[in-house]
């Protein structure tokens, strides 16, 4: 998982596709933390991203960096502990400029049964499963 996250960070932004019925939905994100042993993103309980995981919490991101592209497929489980945003908000301090850890809108997920996939065109993928 730590080889995820890496990857991750290092790309920078990654995208992140949701359905809604059943029209899939895809939009740019770029937060990332680990806690507790677990890969978590972050976005705000008001917008539509939240509404479609809180119906079906299967997701996959998808990030490229230096000629590989990287997938992860999973579900994304809500944890609304405080210590939890806490540690994403401390991990992306730019966040703090619209999130707070009690605002009642900051919320952060983690991937449950998740596969990553690293994938190029000069080497055989490489598949992490956490």
């Amino acid at each position: 998982m730590q080889k995820v996250y890496e990857f991750l960070k290092a790309a920078g932004t990654y995208y992140l596709a949701t359905v809604e019925g059943d029209q899939p939905r895809v939009r740019p994100f770029g937060t990332v933390n680990i806690f507790e042993d677990k890969l978590y993103i972050q976005t705000g309980k008001i917008k539509d991203c939240a509404k479609q995981l809180f119906a079906n919490g299967k997701c996959e991101i998808c990030a490229m960096k230096d000629g590989e592209w990287i997938r992860v497929a999973g579900t994304l489980v809500e944890d609304d502990r405080y210590e939890a945003k806490k540690s994403m908000l401390d991990a992306n301090p730019n966040l703090r400029r619209m999130y707070s850890e009690d605002d009642g809108n900051t919320l952060v997920l983690y991937f449950k049964d998740a596969t990553a996939t690293i994938s190029a065109f000069t080497h055989e993928p490489i598949v992490i499963k956490f």
